[in-house]
């Protein structure tokens, strides 16, 4: 793979569907690239024949261009809406149904409506509370957390001591306005069960009760006392690992604990009295169980549980109304584990409240995709525009139908989808979810288009079968015999002959065969693919990562969210980092393609956009560099244009290599690959025969201060070998250094295989076959001197790092935190990491120093134990492994490691030895050695190097291992 590929792929994510720009980007011509950024919606400025469904075009609320004299102020959440009677009306239904407003606001409030012009009112002397985007009308931001200009200082609290955590993803929300009331009879569908034997074992994340994400309207039922009665709603879940029993309404239904349940400890079964015999009928939610389990068993609570509603098929979940009640007087009991009945009593209120986050299986997906709308509309709502603002918030509107079947059609490949294949268990009426989908331009009816264009009929023809599409070849080409069985040589067939005008009838054909077909338009794909990617900062999460937290696949850490400044102030900056991201993924489908003409187009489109960008230049002298660069629209073109280097030396043109490389050394001052672009300059002039300015770019190199790790090895060692006289007559200061002996041991090997470019396969003592990092292992136990060890090159010291700096990672620092779904801040590669915590890290590593290590690393295993965190591998590493390896380095040296990982985690966390070995000379008193392993044919890399010389340095014991096999004998 080309250097820098797999970081460009990785910058990108899951690629879009649509890319509004594509042509003009590849027809525009390079001197001409300049910054304009669209002032519309993304899409529509779409040249690429990508259609806008007929009915999207129709909508006024997101036509561009209109008049702002014709708008009006809506007095429920403060946008511009157009005045026309049709608009207001419509933009009211969509407010208050999705909670526009504080208070509940009947017909005869509306009369008392004031509307005003929003020409009269300029927009940022609106007042306060109509800066944000009310989506709730019960939980507002508080007073002290508002939205000034385009930062938000805080999030808002979510816990009750007021400490703004990042929490479950599904429960630091605020929450969602409800719909008026909940059919039971729409209830459907099998939750994640707390308690089977097939279900994955949960890790669970920290929920906070105290923030209510509800989903159905159910309010808390007191009696006239009211810290006597509660009264809630659940479900019974997992009804397929109970028993069959006949329920009717009303039954009477009791709670138990499943205490030998090895799944979850913690699970309620639910039991029904059938014929004088108890039956599990099935278990409540396991979030809710967390929290009830433990009070299922306290004498001063009483549960009355009953059948609420019936559900439509055998196993869908069944709704149950839950009373509590506290015994008082001579039955109130004190509780000596939990404290007093009061304290037992404010934790079931909690649970009232946990009982209103459970969400049924099928629904998840809209909840969550409801939820991510609301935080991104909270938080980013400077970067859209009221069309766009009114346009996303109209989703809320539309039936659970068609929200469940969109949210579903978003997540998957498509483009196309056959209505004819479209079934889920959550959609009740796939045809009339379609129909409002389309009525407000989010889905498009390939029956709908008077004239499908080429590209569609192109997209089309991917949902069809190949008999299918052999069919319709055979058709199109009667005299022509159709043999392939390969679908994408089918398609390509039957496009050409469409291109060519001579399969003409290709659209009626397909449209015979497929039935009406539908796809999610391009405005929606465009709005909420912008969406997501402000949600979750990265492009490769999706609602998935929702589902993943739900099923206790993922724990995400706790941190607070502190935000002073936005990532992207403007909305300016948000369009220029889009379009960016469309150059690079144009870039990554050429390489794929192997279309050298567009990969060129894309090169060259991007060095101009470097060259015309707004950033100033900085100073070469660090040491901070802005974490946040990293999503400018100048960070994703040097991604591409490093890629496009790399690409050009393969193809050994070299001198466009070095003028790139030329251009980006002078307009980006600051950044980790500026020690990568040095290297391949002085070594592309090296290739041309310019040896003198080969030699002078090395030693330039050196001077720049982000020139560090492998990078500057490499350039001090091209010094060395070209600065030889006559080019250079003084000795440089670094050349000991440089040139110190690296301890190293022969170990023979009988080779399996000796091909070249293969991996070397060796014969262990075992006999069996095995690599050279195992042999080396085996070499080491036994003849090197006792050592046990594993293989694991960087993994277990970033494991280690992880483990030990946690608190030090997760700490409260401001704007590096701002979504729920991080595994670590946003300036862990940067320099500001260690900058903005050097006391911190500093007193810490002294705790090591002093050597603490091994209590700090079993207290953080214990209590993030499953929790993911950058670098942390809970699988590969087991704990006294981990034990082993930071008491046989030592404190000092520990310390020494971590500082440098704190200073510099992109540079120094790869290239480490293979082998980590250590022995025990006593109970608590150990040495470790660190071993490359290379094999017949290998040598080290310059980070490599560096790594063994820096570890030298730092006090370990490190060496290399070279295996090799036996010198042949030569036979006279």
């Amino acid at each position: 793979m080309l250097t820098g590929r797999e970081s460009l792929v990785r910058l990108i994510g899951k690629r879009r569907k649509i890319l509004p720009d594509r042509q003009s980007f590849l027809l525009a011509p390079p001197e001409s690239c300049k910054d304009d950024i669209r002032d519309g919606l993304s899409s529509s400025s779409s040249t690429n024949g990508a259609e806008i469904c007929e009915s999207s075009k129709k909508m006024d609320v997101v036509e561009m261009g209109r008049s702002d004299s014709s708008y009006v102020t809506c007095p429920v959440c403060g946008v511009s809406v157009q005045g026309s009677d049709h608009e207001l009306n419509s933009h009211l239904d969509v407010c208050l149904t999705g909670g526009g407003t504080k208070r509940k606001l009947r017909q005869p409030t509306l009369f008392q409506f004031s509307f005003k012009s929003s020409v009269t009112k300029p927009k940022d002397q609106l007042d306060e509370s109509n800066n944000n985007l009310k989506i709730n009308d019960d939980v507002l931001l508080p007073k002290d957390e508002k939205v000034e200009g385009n930062a938000i200082t805080k999030f808002p609290v979510i816990e009750d001591n007021n400490d703004a955590q990042c929490v479950s993803p599904l429960n630091s929300f605020a929450k969602l306005e409800t719909r008026e009331e909940v059919k039971v009879e729409n209830l459907s569908g099998e939750d994640e069960n707390p308690s089977g034997d097939d279900i994955i074992e949960e890790k669970y994340v920290d929920v906070t009760l105290s923030a209510p994400n509800v989903v159905a309207k159910h309010e808390v039922d007191r009696s006239t006392d009211d810290t006597s009665v509660a009264i809630f709603q659940t479900y019974i879940v997992g009804r397929k690992f109970g028993e069959e029993v006949d329920l009717k309404i009303g039954d009477t239904v009791s709670f138990a604990r499943d205490q030998y349940n090895v799944k979850d400890p913690n699970a309620i079964k639910v039991l029904c009295t059938d014929s004088g015999c108890e039956k599990v009928v099935g278990y409540i939610p396991r979030e809710l169980a967390r929290y009830l389990s433990p009070l299922t068993e306290k004498n001063c609570l009483v549960f009355e549980v009953s059948i609420s509603a019936l559900p439509k098929r055998p196993l869908d979940i069944v709704p149950i109304q839950v009373v509590c009640q506290r015994m008082t007087g001579a039955g109130r009991v004190e509780s000596n584990d939990h404290g007093s009945s009061d304290s037992v009593w404010e934790d079931i209120l909690h649970v009232v409240e946990c009982a209103k986050n459970f969400i049924p299986g099928q629904r998840k997906y809209q909840q969550n995709f409801l939820l991510l709308i609301q935080e991104v509309m909270r938080s980013h709502q400077h970067l859209f525009i009221d069309e766009e603002k009114l346009y996303i918030e109209s989703f809320k509107s539309l039936s659970d139908d068609s929200q469940n079947l969109f949210v579903r059609l978003f997540t998957r490949k498509g483009p196309w989808f056959r209505m004819s294949n479209i079934s889920y268990q959550e959609v009740t009426d796939s045809q009339q979810a379609v129909e409002g989908l389309c009525a407000r331009g989010y889905m498009c009816s390939l029956e709908s288009m008077n004239e499908p264009n080429g590209s569609d009929i192109k997209e089309v023809l991917d949902v069809l079968t190949v008999s299918e599409l052999r069919d319709i070849c055979s058709l199109s080409h009667p005299k022509k015999g159709i043999y392939s069985s390969r679908k994408q040589e089918l398609i390509s067939l039957l496009s050409a002959s469409y291109d060519d005008g001579k399969c003409l009838s290709l659209p009626s054909m397909v449209l015979d065969r497929t039935g009406n077909c539908i796809r999610v338009s391009s405005t929606a794909e465009s709005l909420l693919w912008r969406v997501q990617r402000l949600f979750f900062l990265n492009g490769e999460q999706d609602l998935n990562a929702f589902l993943m937290v739900d099923l206790g696949l993922v724990k995400y850490p706790t941190y607070t969210c502190i935000v002073h400044n936005q990532i992207f102030p403007s909305r300016a900056d948000l369009l220029a980092y889009e379009e960016a991201l469309e150059v690079a993924q144009i870039m990554d489908e050429s390489l794929e393609e192997d279309d050298h003409v567009k990969v060129k187009s894309c090169i060259e489109l991007s060095d101009a956009r470097i060259s015309s960008s707004r950033e100033a230049p900085q100073s070469s002298t660090p040491p901070t560099m802005t974490f946040h660069s990293s999503f400018s629209d100048s960070y994703i073109y040097s991604k591409v244009v490093t890629l496009g280097i790399s690409y050009l030396e393969r193809e050994r043109r070299y001198e466009d290599a070095i003028r790139l490389l030329k251009g980006l050394l002078d307009r980006i001052a600051c950044g980790s690959r500026r020690g990568y672009w040095t290297l391949r300059l002085s070594v592309d002039l090296e290739h041309l025969g310019r040896l003198n300015e080969s030699l002078s770019v090395a030693e330039e190199g050196l001077l720049d201060p982000w020139v560090r790790a492998g990078s500057k090895m490499a350039l001090q060692r091209r010094i060395l070998r070209l600065g030889k006289p006559p080019r250079r007559w003084k000795t440089p200061s670094f050349s000991d250094s440089i040139n110190r002996t690296i301890k190293e041991v022969q170990v023979l090997g009988r080779p399996l295989n000796c091909d070249l470019g293969m991996k070397n396969r060796f014969y262990g003592e075992d006999g069996e076959q095995c690599g050279v990092e195992e042999l080396a292992l085996q070499y080491y136990a036994n003849e090197g001197g006792g050592w046990h060890g594993v293989h694991t090159e960087s993994g277990i010291w970033m494991t280690i790092f992880g483990l030990i700096m946690w608190d030090i990672i997760f700490a409260d620092i401001p704007d590096v935190f701002h979504t729920r779904f991080q595994t670590s801040p946003l300036d862990f590669d940067t320099d500001n990491f260690y900058i903005a915590r050097k006391s911190l890290i500093e007193s810490h590593l002294h705790n090591i120093y002093e050597g603490m290590a091994e209590e700090i690393l079993i207290t953080s295993w214990e209590s993030h134990i499953g929790t993911a965190c950058r670098g942390v591998n809970w699988d590969r590493h087991s704990l006294s492994d981990l034990r082993a390896a930071v008491t046989c380095v030592g404190g000092p040296c520990l310390a020494s490691l971590c500082r440098l990982l704190a200073q510099d985690y992109r540079s120094w966390s790869s290239g480490m030895p293979d082998l980590f070995l250590w022995r025990f000379s006593g109970d608590y008193k150990g040495e470790a050695k660190l071993v490359e392993v290379k094999g017949p044919r290998d040598r080290l890399s310059e980070q490599q190097r560096a790594w063994l010389l820096l570890l030298m340095d730092c006090g370990f014991n490190a060496e290399v291992c070279k295996v090799s096999p036996p010198a042949k004998s030569v036979q006279v």
